[in-house]
């Protein structure tokens, strides 16, 4: 994407943005909100962030967190307050902020699928790296070195490759490992969800990273903006490209002010 188109794009979204009778914000986590690093479980936001989605969110933005994790472990981890909207596990669960929760459950037969792709890492190596989350197992290989990487790959998609077709799951690649989840888990279906629950005069953006946001670029397509934040660019069906933190950063500011808030 051009700069121009980027520039052009952002500020005709932001005039949009200011006569809208809703205003949304989906927002993925890791590589969006927060840097990606090895300790997944030490991914906090950029100190910038929390603050300016309060204040859009008191702005009177719904604000929704839309992540491959599960949706309490992310409530605990990016500590935002108020506790915005979250779908998690790609949209399998849905976290309100009030506390209610609802998760569309496995079928006995995929569940047992999931604990199936467990066992077949058993003795293999792959300790400390296997994930089970609801609805999905998932292994992770950040930091990990190039020919480790291609290894894991080549023997996960072994592995679990039969399983899926057997199954009726899906290998889900990601930026920094690959997943074995239920179908129904996409985030453009979260997008999608959300989207029909709201008026003609919303005006709603999409920003996420990596391959598993690009379902979400495509829900939003024609409906509102999809933002692609990452240091560098690459083939998106996003309209805009945002390098982290100091872009990001400024589009919420212009957010906050074009919904009539104090940047």
């Amino acid at each position: 994407m051009e700069l121009l188109e980027c520039q052009g794009a952002c500020a005709s979204f932001m005039e949009e943005l200011k006569g809208a009778l809703e205003r949304v914000l989906l927002l993925d986590y890791d590589g969006t909100l927060a840097p990606f690093i090895r300790e997944r479980d030490r991914a906090v936001p950029y100190a910038e962030v929390p603050i300016l989605l309060r204040d859009i969110s008191e702005s009177g933005t719904r604000v929704a967190l839309i992540s491959g994790r599960p949706a309490c472990e992310l409530a605990t981890l990016s500590r935002f307050s108020p506790q915005p909207e979250i779908w998690g596990s790609y949209g399998l669960e849905h976290l309100s902020p009030d506390g209610s929760y609802q998760f569309q459950e496995p079928t006995c037969l995929q569940r047992a699928a999931l604990g199936a792709a467990i066992d077949t890492l058993q003795g293999n190596g792959f300790g400390g790296k296997v994930e089970r989350k609801p609805g999905s197992v998932a292994v992770h290989w950040r930091g990990s070195g190039q020919e480790e990487i291609s290894h894991l790959r080549q023997e996960i998609l072994q592995r679990w490759g039969p399983l899926a077709e057997v199954y009726g799951l899906r290998l889900l690649h990601f930026d920094g490992g690959i997943e074995l989840c239920l179908p129904a888990a996409d985030k453009g279906n979260a997008v999608r969800g959300i989207l029909e629950t709201l008026g003609s005069g919303a005006a709603v953006a999409y920003l996420g990273d990596d391959e598993t946001d690009e379902s979400a670029f495509v829900a939003i397509k024609g409906k509102g903006l999809a933002v692609l934040v990452r240091p560098e660019s690459r083939p998106t069906a996003a309209d805009l490209w945002l390098k982290p933190p100091e872009e990001l950063c400024r589009f919420f500011r212009q957010w906050l002010l074009a919904s009539g808030g104090e940047a």
